[in-house]
């Protein structure tokens, strides 16, 4: 590490690959309460979050393991549970009355028709303006799971990869939690 007197030490988030905040201050400069979507291997957390001069100030928040409340039998990691929570996270921002956002994905990997963009069309399906293009949303296809089925009745699935529930009526249990969603 340099120890002289013209050296800088950089931001301890950014030195930690945490904050960009290039991209931080385009998002604040939007003057729109963000979309923060975070994913582990297990499950996907949704916030809305608003900047304030003392800090940011959270709003609302869905995760993944509310679903389990409404009856999710399945994955809390995949496609369909993420489309979800995008769902639930939009339905609870139309009850606050916002109804324009901006997504921050933050320092994770952008791939098209991933988890999070799957969230970005549940919340987009709930009624909430957040711009995003069309081509980088996943199709209905695996927003209801078709791709899940399709490979647990493949022949080179290890026999313990579905131990808890076969996702054979994922496609039912999706539009029953849809359901329950939008109706409260």
């Amino acid at each position: 590490m340099k120890l002289g007197p013209r050296y800088k030490m950089p931001f301890k988030r950014r030195f930690e690959d945490k904050t960009d905040y290039k991209k931080r201050l385009g998002l604040l400069l939007s003057g729109k309460s963000r979309l923060v979507i975070r994913t582990s291997t297990k499950h996907v957390q949704v916030q809305v979050i608003k900047y304030e001069p003392e800090g940011d100030k959270t709003l609302l928040s869905a995760h993944t393991q509310e679903l389990k409340g409404m009856g999710w039998k399945h994955s809390t990691s995949n496609i369909p549970a993420a489309y979800l929570t995008g769902l639930l996270i939009g339905k609870k921002a139309k009850k606050k009355k916002i109804k324009s956002l901006v997504v921050d994905f933050g320092p994770q990997r952008i791939v098209k028709s991933s988890r999070l963009f799957s969230v970005l069309k549940g919340a987009i399906d709930a009624g909430l303006d957040v711009s995003c293009s069309e081509e980088v949303l996943p199709t209905e296809e695996r927003l209801k799971g078709e791709h899940i089925v399709k490979y647990s009745e493949g022949k080179n699935v290890p026999k313990n990869q579905f131990s808890k529930v076969k996702p054979k009526n994922l496609g039912k249990d999706i539009e029953k939690i849809k359901k329950k969603i939008m109706k409260d």
